[in-house]
This record gives C-alpha cells, sequence and structure tokens, in this order.
C-alpha cells in the first residue's frame, strides 16, 4: 500500500487545509474510499450520486489548479497517482 503511505505523508505535511491541493487530497482519499464501498454494493444508487458530484468537484479544482499554475498541478497528479484532465 504505497499510495496509503504516500498520502498519509502529504496530508501530514500541508499546513493550509483550504488550499487547492489538501481539497484535491481529501476528495481523491473520498473517492478512493467511495470506489471501494461500490465494489461490494454494486446498486448503492446514492452513492453513486455522491461520487459523481465528488469527481466533478476534483475535475473542477484541477481544472483550475492547471490553468493557474502547471508546474504544481503536473507535481500533485504525479503525487497522487491520478490521470490528468481532458482540455478541450
Amino acid at each position: 500500500m504505497v499510495k496509503n503511505s504516500f498520502i498519509s505523508v502529504i496530508s501530514q505535511k500541508e499546513d493550509n487545509p483550504g488550499s487547492v491541493e489538501f481539497q484535491v487530497f481529501c476528495f481523491t482519499n473520498k473517492i478512493r474510499k467511495l470506489t471501494s464501498h461500490l465494489e461490494l454494493h454494486k446498486k448503492d444508487y446514492l452513492s453513486q450520486k455522491g461520487l459523481r458530484k465528488i469527481l466533478g468537484k476534483r475535475q473542477r479544482l484541477l481544472a483550475y489548479l492547471s490553468k493557474k499554475n502547471r508546474v504544481r498541478y503536473k507535481e500533485l497528479i504525479g503525487q497522487l497517482n491520478i490521470r490528468e484532465i481532458k482540455t478541450r
């Protein structure tokens, strides 16, 4: 579980809970928890809806960070091991 140990390191280092990186980190944790929950409970439609909302919020935050600071964005998606967002 390299991901979990690395994520705990990020949360300990982060001093500003309002920063974009910290918010994306929190949303990523929620997404991973909900995904594992939905693997067991396939018909939990309310959780599916919540997962889609969180995914949208994280996508908007990542798009904002991508526009404002491309270096921090690349660093963050590399650390959290998530895919790059599609650009239109």
